[in-house]
């Protein structure tokens, strides 16, 4: 059997393993879903984590090399989020984010940051995000080359400016296009030929 490349939307509220691990549920909430609710394929790992609360493409594959690269911070590439914040960030903002900011001891590495004129077209999540009438809110696209602990979140907080929504729309060439929440595909010839290539 050859090597399998999943691209997967994970949805909110899930965890980006196939297994629940030995941590039981709070007392009266549902078991957690994890990737083996979704993907019915066998022997294919995750390429990285999304958090627990963040949204979006997850690559999945049994191709060890390809896992290394793309996981192997020295390898450094690009990873694409979109994140809805609150209030709507200045200029000084977001040249703040782009530069680097410290989180937790550690600066975080110069970044591509834009904010967006329109909210990207995405699915309703469930549940929604908690909504204030006297809150504005902004959406960022962030275009990382590193990926530290609930990075993100933590990068836009440290500019006061905390995410609601966090989405990740790409790694390196793969988009999460047309997939909605929880369903997912094989990876295309040409993107089978560029992770290849790595």
């Amino acid at each position: 059997m050859g090597y399998q490349y999943v691209l997967f939307y994970k949805p909110y509220n899930v965890l980006s393993q196939f297994s629940a691990g030995s941590t039981p549920p709070a007392p009266g909430s549902a078991p957690r879903l994890t990737l083996k609710d979704f993907i019915p394929i066998a022997d294919v790992y995750p390429v990285g984590r999304l958090d627990f609360d963040s949204e979006g493409l997850m690559l999945l594959t049994n191709h060890g090399r390809v896992q290394h690269r793309l996981s192997e911070p020295r390898f450094g590439h690009p990873r694409t989020y979109w994140a809805q914040v609150e209030q709507v960030p200045t200029q000084a903002a977001l040249a703040q984010l782009r530069q680097g900011v410290s989180i937790k001891g550690y600066r975080t590495r110069p970044c591509q940051v834009e904010r967006l004129a329109i909210a990207p077209p995405l699915p309703d999540r469930d549940p929604p995000i908690r909504y204030r009438q006297r809150i504005p809110t902004a959406w960022l696209a962030i275009t990382l080359q590193e990926g530290k602990n609930r990075q993100v979140r933590r990068m836009t907080a440290a500019v006061g400016h905390p995410t609601l929504r966090l989405v990740r729309q790409a790694i390196a060439h793969l988009r999460l296009g047309e997939l909605q929440p929880g369903q997912w595909r094989h990876a295309t010839a040409a993107e089978q030929r560029w992770l290849q290539q790595l």
